[in-house]
Formats: C-alpha cells, structure tokens, sequence
C-alpha cells in the first residue's frame, strides 16, 4: 500500500516494518467480529491505523480508524453497524507519505457496477505511472495510496464482468499484492505473480453446519479465530467466493515465484507456518547457521527482543552458550511515547528496552539481532551493554547486510541511508561499537530454509533488499535519475 513519495519513510532505528495485514472472510454470522479478531493476530503486521468493511448484502458498512485494534474495535457502538455475513479489514503501517484517514484501508468505491471494497498488502511499484495516466483521462483521487489505483483500473476497465474488469485491471500493475476484495458479487482474493506477499486461506465451522472461507496475511491469524488452515493462495491465483461456491482462476502468465524471503527473518509471527514451514523452526536454523558461520569465544548469547529470540536460541544451541534474556522489553510503551529534547529522546530507548545488568556484568557477551538498517539502535543497545559492564560485546545479525531498498512493501529508506550500503563490515562494528560484527551469509539464510545454497539465475525467493536483484520492473524508479527527483515528482503527485 505505497503512498506516492516513495522515500520519504519513518524508519525507527534498525527495525524493518512491513505495512500491512489483511484478513478477509464470507460466509459467517458477525463476520465484522472474526475479522477483527483476525486482525488483533495480525496487529505486528501494522501499528499506524486499522479498518473493517462489512456488507450484508445489500448495503456496505465501514470503520477506519488510526491506531490499534484494541481501543477501536472493542466497542459495540462500532461493531453493531458493521452488519453482514462478509466482511474484511487492514491493519496499516505506512512505509511512505502522509499518515491519514483517506489513506487507511479497507478503500471503498462505488462503482457502476456496484460497491467496491479492497484491503492491499504490498507496493505497486508503477503507481505513479498509472496514476498520472489516469487523472490525465479524468480519474479524482481520493487518496495518496496506490492501492487506489486498482480501484481506478477496476472503474475504467471495458471488460463486462467484475471478476474480468479486476483482473484487467491486475494485468497493467507491476510489484508487490496480495489483495482481498468485495463486491456485491462475492469476494476475491488473488497474489501477485511471483507471490512476493503472502496470503492463505482457510475455513471455519459456523453453527448451522456451513462452512466460512477466510483468507489472512498469516496463520496465526486462523487459529486464533478457531479456523482450519486449508491452503496457501498460489502465485498468480485469483479465488473466488460466491456464497458457498469456491472458484479459482490463473489468469496470468505461469512465472517462477520469488516470495519476500524477510517474512521468515522478521516479519511473520514466529507461531505462523509459511511456505509449510514453522517459521520459528526457520528462524532457530538461522540462529544455529550464524554460529557456523560466525562463532566468537563468549559467556552468554542474548537476543535483541523479540524478534532476535529464536535465531538466539538456535546460535546458543549450537554453539553451546548459554541463552539468558540480558535485555528485557516492555511491551507497554508506543512508538510516539516519547518526543520532546534530544536528550529525552535518546533516554527513550531505555523504556522499550533495559541492560539486566546483575547478569551482564563482566561477562562477555553475544547479541543476536534480526537485521541492521541504519544502525541507530544497534548503536543503543550496545552501549546499554558497556554502561552494564559487559566485558565484550559481538554482534551477529540474522539476515545478510540489508544494502538495497525495498519497493514491494516493506520500511526502508534510501540506500544512502542503509548502514551496509555505506560502511563494509568493519566500519559498521566500529559505528555501532561492537567488538565484532558478522552477518549471515546469503547462501546460509537459504541453507536454513532448507536449499543447499542460493541459486543465482533463479533463486526461490525475493532476497531484493540484500543482493539487488529485484525481481520485477521498477517502472516508477526508471522514470528519474535520482532518489531527490524522484521524491519531488511524487510530492507532486499528491
């Protein structure tokens, strides 16, 4: 769900943020509600704004707001008008532009052929193209969002059908979606080609004997809703949900799928299974792989919470150190808690994360961390393990040196201000402080997730944000020769 200045991100610290999570289902008595609890399964995905879309067959019904689930999706007053057996809904975080109301999904339109409703997780990466054409021949945006742009496809499309105008309209994008839509007619969800972001489907007894069918970003999502998993939707899929008839389609040209390798590093939750595979048995592979790889004399293995925890587990594991929790996290302090002064602001970090310095001191110490984007909070916490009297402190990083940006969905800046597009490996350990440094080697990460190494000509996943290799055209980023022009021309796109 890019918004139109593509660089101008809120990157906080070395934390990649994915944008969205999207969860869908048709067929259920008080689907608003499974939805929103789909949704709170989801919330990692998203932290900036959350909506449902219901419809009960005759009419649509609407809730966006910004913030979390919690607090919005918890009253009666809001879900008693989210009315209806179908419904879908968004969690957000922005990775670009504006934070607002008009950008926060589900987006809705009226079309000629009647309601419209979608929820987008990923980039479309020749937005800005499409848009310009579009407003050219008479299009009014609503939004700054790209998802939008489907939206104006759909309306514009001469196809007769929803089901072709949408896939017509699918045909002229480039990048990163999974999607789920509603329409009068059923509901749809459909992956891109090459399956970048992910999507599953799955089903759920109802009382009267009936079966709902639900899609969601992840499976955690569905067994918190009590639903069985059924399927991944393939690459390339479109489903169709029809009241109690399931119809797929392959509309689209057969290509080799390159699904975001980082959902196995960072952004799923660890209890989802991907791919059919534990992503928390991957992310302890990859821990135990950066101990071959990388092995340093220590006393202790610590893991930068929480998404550091189980390849922390699976380094200790195999290099024989003993695992222990050296920095402990509250989960009750927002990205926003803290803002006045400078040096209020560098003090922040102390709230969401805190040295157990009775265990630290004098002891040597390896910190295990998911990635390294810019390298600030790296930084922080090393120095939090110096002012606890840590005798040494390494650095091992669950992921290769993050050195391109994204342009498929996920939070990083311009690649003047990547850490490893800038330093090699030994400028970076000195920014940071560390006594060493080491990152998981390329082939490693595809070791841990069971291939012998990373094929170079046809590699299985989109691995674009540490090699470069993007694996679709990046029509937007063609149109300039530069990161400032091409900020410029989508400032002037808003």
């Amino acid at each position: 769900m890019l918004t139109t200045n593509p660089f101008d991100v809120s990157q906080d610290g070395d934390t990649l943020h994915e944008e969205c999570g999207i969860f869908g289902i048709s067929g259920a008595a008080d689907a608003a509600r499974l939805v929103a609890l789909g949704l709170h399964a989801l919330q990692h995905r998203g932290q900036e704004a959350a909506g449902i879309t219901s419809f009960d067959g005759t009419e649509f019904h609407t809730h966006r707001a910004m913030g979390h689930v919690a607090g919005n999706f918890d009253r009666e007053e809001v879900m008693v008008p989210l009315r209806g057996s179908v419904a879908c809904g968004h969690v957000r975080y922005s990775t670009t532009g504006e934070t607002a109301l008009r950008n926060v999904q589900p987006l809705y339109a009226d079309l000629a052929s009647g309601g419209f409703a979608i929820a987008h997780n990923g980039n479309i990466s020749n937005a800005m193209r499409l848009r310009r054409d579009l407003v050219r021949r008479g299009s009014i945006f609503q939004s700054t969002s790209d998802t939008e742009t489907i939206i104006h496809l759909v309306a514009t499309s001469n196809y007769r059908t929803v089901v072709d105008k949408f896939i017509d309209a699918l045909k002229r994008v480039e990048g990163a979606y999974s999607l789920i839509v509603m329409t009068p007619e059923g509901m749809i969800a459909c992956r891109d080609p090459l399956g970048i972001r992910p999507l599953v489907m799955g089903k759920i007894e109802q009382s009267d004997g009936s079966e709902a069918v639900i899609f969601a970003s992840e499976t955690v999502a569905l067994d918190v809703v009590g639903a069985t998993f059924v399927r991944s939707i393939e690459p390339g899929e479109l489903v169709m949900v029809k009241g109690s008839e399931i119809t797929s389609h392959s509309p689209f040209a057969p290509v080799a799928p390159r699904p975001c390798i980082f959902e196995f590093v960072y952004f799923s939750r660890p209890d989802s299974i991907s791919e059919d595979r534990s992503v928390y048995t991957v992310r302890k592979a990859i821990g135990a792989q950066l101990a071959i790889e990388s092995p340093v004399e220590a006393d202790l293995v610590i893991p930068v919470p929480d998404s550091g925890t189980p390849a922390a587990l699976g380094y200790a594991q195999e290099s024989g150190i003993p695992f222990e929790l050296g920095i402990i996290r509250s989960h009750y302090v927002g990205r926003t808690f803290i803002q006045p002064g400078d040096k209020v602001r560098h003090l922040g970090v102390k709230l969401k994360h805190n040295a157990n310095r009775a265990l630290i001191k004098g002891k040597r110490v390896v910190l295990i961390d998911d990635s390294i984007v810019r390298g600030t909070t790296s930084l922080k916490i090393v120095e939090m393990m110096r002012e606890a009297v840590a005798a040494e402190v390494h650095m091992r990083i669950a992921s290769p040196p993050t050195r391109h940006s994204c342009f498929y969905g996920v939070d990083t800046p311009e690649r003047a201000k990547l850490l490893a597009a800038t330093k090699n490996l030994e400028e970076m350990a000195t920014y940071i402080k560390a006594d060493s440094l080491a990152f998981i080697s390329i082939d490693g990460l595809y070791k841990a997730l069971g291939e012998p190494q990373r094929n170079a000509i046809r590699p299985s996943h989109c691995d674009a944000c540490f090699t470069g290799d993007y694996p679709t055209t990046l029509t937007d980023q063609d149109d300039v020769s530069s990161v400032d022009q091409f900020a410029l021309l989508a400032e002037r796109m808003i």
